[in-house]
């Protein structure tokens, strides 16, 4: 990538040596960036997932930091979303998080068919499916779970625009969806401030991203119920720690919403100072300061 549209500031764009992969799972290749910590490492891999409309350069700014650590970094875009759109089923129920986690587990399956760890990393949506993955036995020696809730997406902002764009996605396509995101986006200061590149991007994911893994996904985010006691219960018997963690502006599950989830789970709690929805892009420096110490706790133990 050249350096003169890199952005200063982290985002998805920011520099790495993750390598791009292809992984393989019941509906195809999975696209995935690896960052290797090398012969020096603990053994252990990080397998982050990205949230609605997200994609595995959501995790850009975390790759590097994490590989130095010591952990292996593998992100991934889910069944349906950008380089994997191909990689999923044509079925909008397809994309429910009961139906994704199972292709989560299976992927944990081959992560750690070499005697490898895995510590599982879910951000929103995708942390709806890293518990349903949990639930469906992925043999995880840990749960992050950031900025996701326990269960569907509340009343406000966000849950707003889901019922409003779903309509312009199943009649007009994902040109009139995007061009709607774009007029919502455009009253936002912090779109305006963000470089062309970067815009360009985002666009570009978007489109590229499969109508039936959105309209899907959507649902999910609006029906998906509580499953906080089961998943406590089956990280008890994995005998897996769990994190959660949240931005303290984060506008979709309310940090208190958040801090109850961990409670109910036996979890570790913490709050990232200046992050709304996204600290692995708003401040991963922070993000990282809380993450990296836990998950060492988590494979010394």
């Amino acid at each position: 990538m050249n350096d003169s549209v890199v952005p200063a500031a982290p985002s998805q764009l920011s520099p790495h040596r993750g390598r791009r992969i292809d992984l393989p799972s019941r509906y195809g290749p999975i696209a995935a960036l690896r960052a290797s910590a090398g012969p020096d490492g603990l053994g252990a891999t990080v397998l982050l997932l990205p949230g609605f409309t997200g994609s595995k350069e959501d995790f850009a700014p975390l790759l590097d930091p994490i590989a130095d650590a010591g952990f292996d970094a593998v992100t991934i875009d889910l069944p349906g979303q950008y380089e994997s759109a191909a990689a999923g089923p044509d079925d909008e129920a397809g994309y429910q998080p009961e139906q994704l986690g199972p292709v989560i587990a299976e992927l944990v399956g081959k992560l750690t068919a070499d005697g490898g760890r895995v510590l599982l990393l879910g951000h929103s949506f995708g942390g709806l499916v890293a518990r349903s993955a949990v639930l469906a036995e992925a043999p995880v020696i840990g749960l992050t779970l950031m900025d996701s809730g326990p269960g569907e997406l509340p009343t406000g902002f966000r849950r707003s625009a889901l019922d409003m764009g779903e309509p312009a996605l199943r009649e007009r396509g994902i040109q009139a969806a995007q061009w709607m995101r774009e007029q919502m986006d455009a009253i936002s200061p912090a779109w305006a401030e963000k470089p062309a590149a970067l815009k360009d991007f985002l666009r570009e994911r978007m489109v590229r991203t499969s109508v039936p893994s959105l309209l899907g996904m959507a649902a999910a985010l609006r029906r998906e119920p509580d499953r906080v006691t089961k998943l406590a219960r089956a990280l008890r018997g994995q005998d897996a720690p769990c994190l959660v963690v949240c931005g303290e502006g984060d506008d979709a599950w309310s940090v208190a919403a958040q801090r109850d989830m961990a409670e109910r789970l036996d979890a570790d709690f913490a709050v990232i100072p200046d992050a709304k929805h996204s600290p692995n892009t708003e401040n991963p420096a922070d993000l990282l300061a809380t993450l990296i110490p836990t998950w060492h706790t988590w494979v010394q133990d």
